[in-house]
């Protein structure tokens, strides 16, 4: 498979949540005005000289509104390309689960100049599919772009070591989440049993790269997919509960209630 065709370029946000890029991630940089949105029931706006990164789900950024003068580069990436690309570093797992939380990373001059720089090497490594290793050097472009997205992270937020276990442990975790295990399994000892470790080890691990615990982030996927679900008018309350293993109807709207704060029915 070529490079070319994991790799997209673009000038707005606007088509961030289209299916055909569900299985990318979206890299940012706003070159003036601003755009807000709602993303994991929260509102963020985004700022010239701002980093925006969206670990795929783009569908679940919602209300996007860009202002007349918004000026912006994008890069999406295919998850398989960024696996290449990613230098061995246990950092990379802390960041994806930060990135959830908050998307937009707020830069500094030298920072902003450098970021911008990387956008503008990739478009051009692109643009040169004659290069007689093509994919080498632009595997090397977008693996500094990450790298110096690791920098900024590790500037804001502090830079944690994380062995190698647990940064694989905590992979391998959020890759079930992230393949929607969550839908019938929300109990933690399933994830543990799968890695073969104790529920309370996979916390501990969850802990310890992410700042939270493991049913943080179990509740916190089904809980946004919940909410997405709930938004498609043609799924009806009984559907949703049954894709979601659920009892029954009253038991499904408990766990709404209690974990997004309102009843099915207030929220679509």
């Amino acid at each position: 498979m070529e490079a070319i065709q994991h790799i997209i370029i673009d000038d707005t946000l606007s088509r961030i949540g289209n299916s055909q890029l569900a299985g990318y991630l979206c890299h940012a940089y706003c070159h003036a005005g601003h755009c807000t949105f709602e993303r994991n029931g929260k509102k963020s706006r985004m700022e010239q000289g701002d980093c925006l990164i969206i670990p795929r789900r783009g569908d679940l950024v919602r209300n996007l509104q860009e202002s007349a003068d918004f000026a912006v580069d994008v890069i999406y990436v295919t998850q398989e390309f960024i696996e290449i690309s990613t230098p061995r570093s246990n950092y990379g797992m802390k960041g994806h689960l930060a990135l959830f939380e908050n998307p937009i990373m707020k830069l500094n001059p030298e920072q902003q100049a450098r970021c911008a720089n990387n956008f503008a090497v990739i478009r051009q490594r692109l643009a040169q599919p004659q290069h007689h290793f093509y994919r080498d050097v632009l595997t090397n472009a977008v693996q500094t772009m990450i790298l110096d997205f690791f920098d900024f992270h590790a500037e804001m937020y502090g830079e944690d070591k994380i062995s190698s276990q647990n940064d694989q442990l905590m992979s391998q975790f959020i890759e079930m989440l992230e393949q929607g295990d969550y839908r019938k399994n929300r109990d933690i000892a399933y994830y543990a049993d799968k890695l073969c470790i104790t529920p309370k080890y996979l916390s501990e691990v969850s802990k310890k790269v992410s700042g939270l615990p493991a049913n943080y982030w179990i509740t916190r996927y089904t809980s946004l997919d919940i909410s997405r679900l709930l938004r498609d008018r043609s799924l009806t309350f009984t559907d949703i509960a049954d894709m979601f293993g659920f009892s029954s109807p009253a038991h499904f709207s408990r766990y709404v209630q209690n974990n997004l704060g309102a009843k099915p029915s207030d929220l679509r």
